[in-house]
């Protein structure tokens, strides 16, 4: 299973909902798709399956930098909780 991502841009919200794994191999197509966003940017996580370490932090650092992380599941809510302790 790869990663789908789908942007739905609703005035000055842009929601990218992804759904299936998000593992490093991933992580330069979803940079392209949030390059360059003006707009508030939300990572809709709720069909999220799997993720890989290098996933989750890049998941810290979007948060660290203002996009909101939507309906995330537990583990990988405490999988980002725990990297952002270090």
């Amino acid at each position: 299973m790869t990663l789908r991502i789908e942007k739905v841009s609703d005035g000055g919200i842009v929601i990218l909902h992804l759904s299936g794994r998000i593992q490093s191999e991933h992580l330069e197509e979803l940079k392209t798709h949030m390059a360059g966003m003006t707009q508030k940017l939300v990572l809709d996580l709720e069909e999220v399956k799997l993720v890989d370490r290098e996933a989750v932090c890049f998941l810290v650092a979007c948060e660290t930098y203002g996009v909101q992380l939507s309906q995330c599941s537990p583990y990988i809510r405490e999988w980002i909780n725990r990297e952002k302790s270090r």
